[in-house]
C-alpha cells in the first residue's frame, strides 16, 4: 500500500538542529497528503450504516412488493403463506450460522439472557411490520403502500429519537428529512384524494393503507429495539427468534385456512425471491441503525419507494403520474443531501489545519 504521505527529512542528532529549523518551512510543502480515494474501511461507522441503508436495505425491499404482487396474482399465494416462506429461510440461515456456539464465557452466542425478552419482542414487532406490509401491497399499489410505510416509520423514528435522545441532527439531515417526507406526501396525497372520491374500492384502499401506516409503526420500533442490542449475537438471535416465532404463528394459521401450493416455477421464484430479498433487507438494515441515527436510516430506506415504483411502472403496467415521479425525485435529492452532509464530514482536514487546530 502506498504511503499518503511523502517522506519528509527529520534530524538525527542535536547538533542538526538549527539547519533542519531553517529547512522545515521547505519540506512541510513536500510532506502534504498525497490525495487518495477513500475506501470502506476508511468510512465512518455513520457512513457505513447509510451505505448499508441505501444500498442493502432499500434496494434489495423495493423488489419485494413486485414479487408479492406476481405471486398473489399468479397463484393466488395470500400473504400469510409468504410470510411463512420467509420464516422458514430465516430458519434454515440460522441453522447454518453458528448461532448456538458457545462463548469462552459460557454465554450463548443469542447473547445473554436479560436480552432475551427484548429479542422476542423484536421478532413480534418485525412480524407485525412485516405481515401488514404484505397484506398491504395485495390490496394498494405496491408505490404507495411502500411510500406510506416508509413515511410512518420514519416520522416514528423522529418521534422516538426525540423522546430517546438517540443523538441530534444536522441542518442538512433535517432538510433531507423534511424532503424525503415531502417527496412521500406528493406521491400519496394525490392518490388518497383520488380514492376518496371513488366508490368501489375506497374502504379496500383505506384499509391497505392503514395496514401499510401500521406496518411502518412497527418497523420504526423494531429498528429502535435493535439498535439497543450490543453482544455479538444480536443479528444470529434476531434473525433465529424471527424465523421460529413467525414458524409457530404462521404454520398452524396455514395448516387451517387451507394449504395454497404455489402453481408453476414463476410462483415458487417469486417466493424464493421475497424470501432471499426481505433476509438481506432485513440484515442491512439493522446493521445500519447499530451505525447510523435511525432516523436516516428510515430516510435512506425511502430508496425502497422509488424502486418499487419503477417495477410497477415497468413490470406490472401500473400506471405512473406526474405527481409520483416529482415525488421520486425529491426522495432522490433529500438522499443525496443526507449522504453528501455524511460524507463530506468523513473527509480529514488537511494537516496544515491540524497543526493550527493543535497550537
Amino acid at each position: 500500500m502506498v504511503d499518503a504521505y511523502r517522506h519528509c527529512p527529520s534530524s538525527s542528532s542535536d547538533e542538526d538542529d538549527e539547519p533542519v529549523e531553517e529547512e522545515e518551512e521547505e519540506a512541510d510543502e513536500d510532506c502534504l497528503p498525497l490525495p487518495c480515494p477513500l475506501h470502506w474501511t476508511g468510512l465512518s461507522d455513520s457512513m457505513k450504516g447509510l451505505l448499508a441503508a441505501l444500498l442493502g436495505g432499500g434496494v434489495p425491499a423495493g423488489f419485494v412488493p413486485l414479487f408479492t404482487r406476481i405471486a398473489h396474482e399468479s397463484a393466488h399465494l395470500p400473504p400469510l403463506e409468504v410470510l411463512f416462506g420467509r420464516c422458514l429461510l430465516h430458519l434454515l440461515v440460522s441453522a447454518a450460522a453458528p448461532c448456538l456456539r458457545r462463548s469462552s464465557a459460557g454465554q450463548s452466542s443469542f447473547g445473554p439472557r436479560a436480552a432475551w425478552p427484548r429479542l422476542l419482542t423484536h421478532a413480534v414487532v418485525n412480524l407485525l411490520s412485516v405481515g401488514c406490509a404484505y397484506s398491504s401491497f395485495t390490496l394498494v399499489p405496491a408505490g404507495n403502500a411502500a411510500a406510506v410505510r416508509k413515511g410512518t416509520s420514519t416520522l416514528a423514528s423522529v418521534l422516538l429519537a426525540l423522546c430517546l435522545g438517540s443523538g441530534p441532527l444536522s441542518c442538512y439531515d433535517c432538510v433531507g428529512l423534511l424532503g424525503s417526507l415531502l417527496g412521500l406526501l406528493v406521491i400519496v396525497l394525490p392518490d388518497l384524494l383520488l380514492s376518496a372520491h371513488s366508490s368501489p374500492r375506497t374502504g379496500g384502499d383505506l384499509f391497505g393503507y392503514a395496514l401499510a401506516s401500521l406496518g411502518g409503526l412497527a418497523l420504526a420500533l423494531g429498528l429502535v429495539i435493535f439498535r439497543t442490542f450490543s453482544h455479538p449475537g444480536r443479528f444470529q438471535g434476531a434473525v433465529f427468534s424471527f424465523g421460529a416465532l413467525g414458524a409457530l404463528i404462521c404454520g398452524p394459521a396455514f395448516s387451517l385456512l387451507g394449504p395454497v401450493w404455489p402453481r408453476g416455477p414463476l410462483a415458487w421464484a417469486c417466493l424464493v425471491a421475497v424470501a432471499c430479498l426481505a433476509l438481506a433487507a432485513f440484515l442491512f438494515s439493522n446493521y445500519a441503525v447499530t451505525k447510523a441515527h435511525p432516523a436516516l436510516v428510515c430516510a435512506l430506506l425511502h430508496s425502497e419507494v422509488v424502486v418499487s415504483m419503477s417495477l410497477q411502472y415497468a413490470m406490472l403496467g401500473e400506471p405512473v403520474t406526474s405527481f409520483d415521479i416529482l415525488g421520486a425525485g425529491v426522495i432522490v435529492g433529500s438522499i443525496a443531501v443526507i449522504s453528501a452532509q455524511n460524507f463530506s464530514c468523513d473527509q480529514p482536514p488537511p494537516k496544515r489545519e491540524t497543526e493550527l487546530l493543535r497550537k
